[in-house]
């Protein structure tokens, strides 16, 4: 079968991607530098699929490592690439960090491909680059104006994407497929794998179990002041395995050289949004545990309120974001148990 090069494959969409690759009959290999991400989650994924993928532990900004793994696995024939700094407010803090890891390692995974005549690359965006949409682009479809980004993370999205626009149309050879991912919860349902946070959760679905499990003390809320129903942000929360699916999907499209386009943008979301306020009652609902919260002021980087229209990716990927957002929120706090029983 087929191999598929992934990138920050130990983190936490990365892990479930490989998964639903691996699943599918596709053999994976893994480069991830474990700089957010531990190497105990390739046991996780090998114990749902009932083997291993290959992994490598290197940085996808070092040209000579990149070029060693495409060397050695020489029937790769699509990567897929999720390696990036993720933390919002992080990036407003230390932005040159998020510069040179986000916009470097797509240009070295670029520049290595090419090399070895790979053609064609699924990358991991972010609704993050449509900044705070108008009242009358909500929700949102791949059409909608970006706005200036809000935070330097939100920028190397942008960046990157008009990077994959310039190189495609420079190497007529080379399809991508841009996912332009919402916010992505749960865990697998094995409860084998999921988000695992270094430090302070910077998200707010682990913040949300690590307080329900005694971990934090209390859950922070960044404000309560946004014009939205009840003050705080909306967002619009996908399914992690749903998420993941739709990379088979984009693989499979790219590779059956079915797409229409040489790089196509799809949203992926439920099309719903949620508030915190409603994540954080739907969970102590569904779950029967208290989550002691405090509100606190707003966040720097923070959009007020965003979600997806996602009819595109419906339509044209045959995909879905459907499992119910109780089904999903229960996903997060057996493996938030699962975690902690290992402990």
């Amino acid at each position: 079968m087929a191999r598929i090069l992934v990138t920050g494959g130990t983190g936490y969409i990365g892990s479930h991607t490989v998964v639903e690759l691996m699943q599918q009959g596709y053999d994976v290999i893994i480069v991830d530098n474990l700089s957010n991400s531990n190497q105990a989650v390739l046991d996780g994924i090998a114990a749902i699929v009932g083997t291993c993928p290959e992994f490598v532990q290197a940085d996808c900004c070092d040209s000579a490592a990149m070029d060693d793994v495409f060397t050695r696995y020489s029937d790769i024939v699509s990567v897929i690439h999720f390696a990036a700094s993720k933390a919002v407010n992080e990036s407003v803090e230390q932005p040159l960090k998020y510069y040179r890891n986000n916009v470097m390692s797509l240009i070295t995974v670029l520049e290595t491909m090419r090399k070895h005549a790979i053609t064609n690359i699924v990358f991991s965006s972010s609704c993050t680059v449509y900044g705070q949409p108008d009242a009358q682009y909500l929700p949102v479809d791949e059409t909608a104006p970006l706005q200036k980004a809000l935070s330097p993370y939100g920028n190397t999205k942008q960046i990157n994407e008009d990077i994959i626009r310039d190189t495609v149309y420079a190497d007529k050879s080379l399809r991508a497929t841009i996912l332009r991912y919402f916010n992505p919860i749960g865990a697998h349902p094995s409860a084998l794998i999921g988000e695992l946070p270094n430090g302070v959760p910077q998200n707010l679905l682990p913040y949300v179990t690590q307080t329900a499990i005694g971990l934090r003390a209390e859950l922070k809320i960044f404000g309560n002041d946004y014009n939205t129903p009840d003050g705080s942000c909306i967002r619009d929360y996908i399914y992690v395995v749903d998420l993941a699916k739709a990379h088979v999907k984009a693989v499979q499209r790219m590779l059956s050289g079915d797409a229409d386009e040489p790089v196509e943008l799809f949203n992926l979301g439920t099309g719903c949004g949620l508030s915190v306020l409603e994540i954080v009652n739907t969970f102590m609902q569904v779950t029967g545990v208290k989550v002691p919260y405090q509100i606190v002021g707003r966040r720097e980087g923070d959009i007020e309120q965003v979600w997806a229209k996602a009819d595109k990716a419906n339509h044209i990927l045959g995909w879905k974001a459907d499992t119910p957002i109780e089904q999903v929120l229960m996903s997060a706090w057996q493996w938030e148990k699962k975690l902690r029983s290992n402990n």
